[in-house]
């Protein structure tokens, strides 16, 4: 078994076991939970499989659904961010970033941040339209999108550098 493998493996069990057991059990001010197991989409390496990355994601987002009684709404927004995954990176790190090593839990640069924030606004955005799919609340929907992506962006920086390989 390749070790690629093997670690997203782990870093897919890992992220949905905390965020059944922890994440899902974090409700400030009533409304906002953050959702760090969309990193696992965000983490994925550029330069593999795509379909593999779409069939992970499928079944992140189910298990998720599964696990918050959700209908499907995760998993949609998970299909559809690691859909558009190659156009956010294209975004935020300029045509060549297929040719480039990006790591995104190396430092954090400008393209680095673009990149998670659009990423995770995107999801988020979509994961509550979804929910809510009634115009009469569009309101609530957007307020939610934009207080839950910034405490989902600090959860999740807050993840990243907490679990940062280190360097040899």
């Amino acid at each position: 078994m390749n070790s690629t493998l093997l670690f997203n493996i782990i870093r897919f069990v890992f992220l949905i076991a905390a965020q059944v057991i922890i994440f899902n059990n974090i409700n400030l001010f009533g409304f906002l939970n953050p959702y760090p197991y969309i990193l696992f989409i965000l983490l994925y390496p550029v330069n593999t499989n795509k379909s593999g990355l779409l069939i992970a994601s499928f079944f992140l987002g189910l298990t998720m659904d599964i696990f918050s009684n959700s209908g499907g709404v995760h998993a949609t927004a998970c299909l559809i961010l690691a859909q558009i995954r190659p156009a956010f990176f294209r975004f935020a790190f300029g045509l060549s970033y297929e040719y480039q090593t990006i790591k995104i839990n190396d430092r954090l640069s400008p393209e680095r941040f673009t990149f998670i924030f659009i990423s995770i606004l995107t999801h988020h955005l979509l994961l509550f339209l979804l929910e809510f799919f009634k115009f009469d609340f569009i309101l609530d929907a957007l307020l939610r999108t934009i207080g839950t992506t910034v405490f989902t962006l600090l959860v999740s920086i807050l993840i990243i550098y907490l679990f940062k390989p280190t360097k040899k």
